[in-house]
């Protein structure tokens, strides 16, 4: 009888913690860099890859889009959590997390080549389009082969 009660007092405990974490966790919110842009001589073939680097060059999140009518527009979502809270359940998390420069590159597609690449630096370069997603302060605008 015992056993059975600690068993018990213990899976309530695991229950505990396992819920513990996970509203923890979901504490800190996903943002998005929206790309949107041109693409002036765009050849058949392009598509415009963009990615994101953190502090220390640490590759972050990416994407591909394939280039239609000249343009593209692009979402790249980011967790802003930065680092597990010190404590079990603590609220003491960091949610501070955000990419330092976002490279934009035009490319042909499922190759290599490259034509033309952007770098942004998203403190300078970027606005707060509402509360959760940064946009370009100005068209981005990548060329291909003439």
């Amino acid at each position: 009888m015992r056993s059975l009660l600690v068993a018990s007092l213990f899976a309530l405990a695991f229950v505990g913690i396992l819920t513990t974490n996970t509203f923890v966790y979901a504490w800190c919110d996903t943002n998005v860099v929206i790309m949107k842009g041109r693409v002036e001589h765009a050849p058949g073939n392009a598509s415009v890859r963009v990615q994101l680097i953190y502090s220390k060059q640490k590759q972050g999140e990416s994407s591909e889009v394939t280039v239609e009518s000249g343009t593209f527009t692009i979402q790249i979502p980011f967790l802003t959590r930065g680092r597990a809270p010190v404590l079990v359940g603590s609220l003491l998390e960091k949610c501070d997390r955000k990419p330092k420069t976002v490279v934009v590159t035009l490319v042909e597609a499922g190759q290599d080549h490259e034509y033309d690449r952007v770098s942004l630096d998203l403190g300078k370069d970027f606005k707060m389009a509402d509360a959760s997603a940064y946009s370009p302060r100005a068209e981005i605008v990548l060329s291909g082969p003439e």
